[in-house]
């Protein structure tokens, strides 16, 4: 890959993710702990457990990215799904370490590296497919907990991009210098 082109990709992709790092943040802000523990249904996971989740999936995919599979044999992925007692303070430490090693392992990567192949579960992928699989993921988790964080909210929660009926006010008043820096 073109080193510069390379360059270009591993940004976006980092600001991408802090983009999306900052929407569960702000949504969990909102929040009271017991706010985190809600689930709508039987089959359906709370912020907490999505928090798990993630918390799991980033240490095991970013540990050691280019050396070992990012199924690491010390994850218990089932576990991440469990409903487990939790404070808010222990979930926003899990939350932030597993950014943290995302964050870490992304920065240290240098253009070079997006050729080279990585496994996940024992699957080769390039490492510009393994960043844009991650990239799927951890939005697609995300939007569930703005959404579980709205539901809880209701008619108290503070909109995370532009409010409903005041698109057309927005844009008169709006200079978006950089359109990935606005929400959209």
């Amino acid at each position: 890959m073109d080193h510069s082109l390379g360059q270009d990709f591993l940004a976006t992709a980092i600001k991408r993710l802090r983009y999306y790092k900052d929407l569960g943040d702000k949504a969990m802000a909102q929040l009271m702990e017991v706010d985190l523990s809600y689930s709508p249904g039987e089959e359906s996971n709370s912020i907490a457990v999505i928090v798990q989740h993630l918390h799991g999936n980033m240490l095991s995919r970013w540990t050691n990215f280019l050396t070992e599979d990012g199924e690491k044999p010390w994850r218990n992925r089932d576990i991440e799904f469990e409903i487990l007692p939790v404070s808010k303070e222990s979930i926003l430490k899990k939350w932030e370490e597993g950014w943290n090693c995302l964050f870490s392992t992304l920065t240290g990567l240098q253009p070079g590296d997006l050729n080279k192949t990585v496994s996940i579960r024992e699957e080769s992928l390039t490492v510009v497919d393994a960043i844009n699989r991650q990239l799927a993921h951890y939005p697609y988790h995300i939007g569930q907990i703005v959404y579980l964080a709205r539901m809880i909210k209701k008619q108290d929660w503070n909109s995370l991009s532009i409010p409903k009926g005041q698109s057309q006010q927005y844009n008169q008043t709006a200079v978006v210098k950089d359109p990935a820096s606005k929400f959209q």
